[in-house]
């Protein structure tokens, strides 16, 4: 695990303070009536989620049209981020369609330092670094290992494969995210010595996995264990030139809703 932010110590001060190891098994709506704020659901336009802040209490909403209850989750408890962290400050209304959780990615530099941090905050209180970890080490990488976690834990599958990715310590990962058709920016586990392509802004590889789902319109096209897919190294990385080219697996999260993948890229 990286060195913990400011974010991460907040998340897990407020667990602390709870007497809480996690709140996994709390409603959303309970945990934050115990901070003196109010979690609403109804339909918002243009957002998921957004926090008001009155004089001395706050309301939180979430857009009711979310599909899953996963993503609500962490959509409340980002919201609690800014509760705790951005008390009175200015403050965007929250749409997760560039969901991220990693710092220097293009949407962090656009909406401020705040969605990330609230995004960081939400990934250590829905998963805790110590219960995660636990979970997750010595366990061989698979898309259903990243589904045992997101039940376990009550997130979503991109919720759970950013948080594990923070892990240097567990399986080496590259992650692409792509919106629109477009390559929109990558990150790898810094162990993963590959030097990637460059389709920043591009389209993805013609023969990578990400691509038969654009070609699906963001249908779950693969099933349990289909979903990890064999591909070229040499299908989203650069070789050199005496390097051989070796078999890597591809694993997909398409979200129709938003228009995005997100490609998670791994070798055994």
């Amino acid at each position: 695990m990286r060195k913990a932010t400011n974010a991460h110590i907040q998340a897990k001060r407020l667990l602390e303070n709870c007497g809480l190891d996690e709140i996994t098994d709390l409603d959303m709506d309970l945990f934050i009536a115990g901070l003196d704020a109010m979690l609403i659901e109804e339909e918002l336009s243009n957002c998921d989620g957004k926090i008001i802040f009155g004089n001395s209490k706050a309301v939180i909403k979430v857009n009711s049209k979310i599909q899953f209850p996963e993503r609500k989750r962490f959509v409340a408890a980002h919201e609690i981020g800014h509760l705790i962290m951005h008390k009175n400050m200015q403050l965007p209304d929250d749409t997760f369609a560039n969901f991220n959780i990693i710092e220097g990615m293009e949407n962090a530099l656009k909406n401020g330092k705040q969605e990330l941090e609230a995004n960081e905050f939400a990934s250590e209180l829905l998963m805790p670094e110590s219960l995660f970890y636990k979970e997750a080490k010595g366990k061989k990488f698979s898309p259903l290992l990243i589904k045992q976690l997101s039940e376990r834990f009550k997130t979503s599958l991109t919720a759970t494969i950013f948080r594990y990715i923070q892990f240097e310590q567990l399986h080496p990962l590259c992650l692409v995210f792509i919106e629109n058709g477009k390559v929109r920016y990558w990150k790898k586990s810094d162990s993963l010595n590959v030097w990637m392509g460059d389709y920043n802004r591009l389209s993805p590889p013609s023969d990578s996995v990400a691509v038969e789902y654009l070609q699906n319109n963001y249908d779950f096209i693969y099933k349990l264990e289909e979903k990890a897919q064999t591909i070229n190294k040499s299908t989203w990385f650069n070789l050199n030139q005496y390097e051989e080219d070796t078999p890597f697996y591809e694993y997909c999260i398409p979200t129709r809703r938003y228009k995005t993948i997100l490609s998670i890229i791994w070798e055994d």
